[in-house]
C-alpha cells in the first residue's frame, strides 16, 4: 500500500503540478521546502551536516536556501516534460567560451564525458544537450518502489536521453557508454556518490569518500574529453561551468583511474564551494 501511495504521488505530481499558474506553483514548492526546514527531519538534518562541511562557519539559513533550491528541482522536473526546445535553450546557459569548447570537442566525433554532483537541476541540462542537436546516455541507479523508478525512466527518456540502467541490465554500462563515445555521444554521468560501493576513494572537503570510477575510466580507455560540470541556479535560469579534466597519460591504469577521480572531487569541490546552497545531497557521503 505505501508502495502505490508513493507512485500516485510522483504521477500526481506529473500530471498536476505543470498544469499549475507558475506563481503558484513557486509558492507551493517553497512553502513545503520552509515546512521540511521547521521541522528538521531526517533528511535536513543530512543536509546540514554535509553544507557544514563545505563551509563550517554557515549560518543556518543556508540548509532553508539548500532545501527551497532542491524544492525548485522538484518543480521544474515536473514540468520539464510540457516545455518546448526554445525553452530548453532559453533557460540553460554558459559562458560563450564554455560552449565553444562543449561544441568543438563534440564535432570532433570522440564524444565527451560530462561528470557532474547533485546540482542545480540536471534534468534541464540534459534537455538542453539534446536541445542543441546532440545525442546523450546516462545511466539511472533502480529507484524503489519499482513504479517510481519506471517514472523516472519515461520521464527521462521523454527529454530526450537515452538512459541505461546501473544494474541489472543484458550488458555492463561501462562497455557501452564506451561504444557511445565512439559514436559521438554526450555520456553524462552524476559522480558525486557511489553507488557500486566499489567507488575511488577521494579527499573531498577535508574528509575521506568515495566517487564512481566509471567517467575517469571512461576518459582514459578512450581518450575522449572529459569535463567536471557545474550547475546552478539564477532567478530565470540553470548556469553551467565546465572544467576541463585532462587525466595522466603515464602509470599503472589504477592510479591513473584514482589522480582522475581526484581531480574530478576538485572540481567538484571549486563549484559547490561557490554556490552551496544549489547541492543537493541528502545522503550520508563521507566514510
Amino acid at each position: 500500500m505505501k508502495d502505490r501511495l508513493i507512485e500516485f504521488g510522483y504521477r500526481a505530481g506529473w500530471r498536476f503540478v505543470r498544469t499549475l499558474p507558475l506563481p503558484v506553483a513557486r509558492r507551493l514548492f517553497r512553502a513545503a521546502a520552509d515546512r521540511a526546514y521547521a521541522r528538521n527531519g531526517p533528511g535536513t538534518q543530512r543536509l546540514r551536516r554535509n553544507l557544514q562541511r563545505v563551509k563550517p562557519d554557515m549560518d543556518d539559513l543556508l540548509v532553508r536556501d539548500g532545501l527551497r533550491s532542491y524544492a525548485r528541482y522538484w518543480l521544474e522536473a515536473f514540468r520539464l516534460t510540457a516545455q518546448s526546445k526554445q525553452f530548453f535553450l532559453d533557460s540553460f546557459g554558459m559562458s560563450d567560451e564554455n560552449y565553444a569548447e562543449l561544441k568543438s570537442a563534440i564535432a570532433d566525433g570522440n564524444g565527451v564525458v560530462l561528470v557532474l554532483p547533485h546540482v542545480g537541476n540536471w534534468d534541464a541540462a540534459a534537455a538542453w544537450v539534446v536541445s542543441n542537436g546532440w545525442r546523450m546516455v546516462t545511466v539511472a541507479e533502480r529507484l524503489k518502489p519499482e513504479g517510481v523508478g519506471e517514472q523516472f525512466l519515461a520521464y527521462r527518456r521523454k527529454l530526450g536521453m537515452e538512459v541505461l540502467p546501473h544494474t541489472g541490465g543484458p550488458r555492463a554500462p561501462i562497455e557501452v557508454l564506451a561504444e557511445r563515445l565512439q559514436e559521438g555521444y554526450a555520456v553524462c554521468l552524476l559522480g558525486d556518490r557511489d553507488l557500486s560501493r566499489n567507488g575511488v576513494e577521494v579527499e573531498f572537503f577535508g574528509g575521506r569518500t568515495k566517487m564512481p570510477a566509471g567517467p575517469a575510466i571512461l576518459a582514459i580507455r578512450t581518450g575522449a574529453p572529459l569535463f567536471a560540470v557545474d550547475l546552478f541556479f539564477t532567478e530565470t535560469q540553470t548556469r553551467a561551468v565546465l572544467r576541463r579534466i585532462t587525466p595522466p597519460t603515464e602509470g599503472a591504469l589504477d592510479v591513473r583511474v584514482k589522480m582522475t577521480t581526484q581531480l574530478i572531487a576538485d572540481a567538484f569541490a571549486v563549484g559547490i564551494a561557490d554556490h552551496p546552497q544549489d547541492w543537493h545531497m541528502l545522503q550520508k557521503l563521507w566514510l
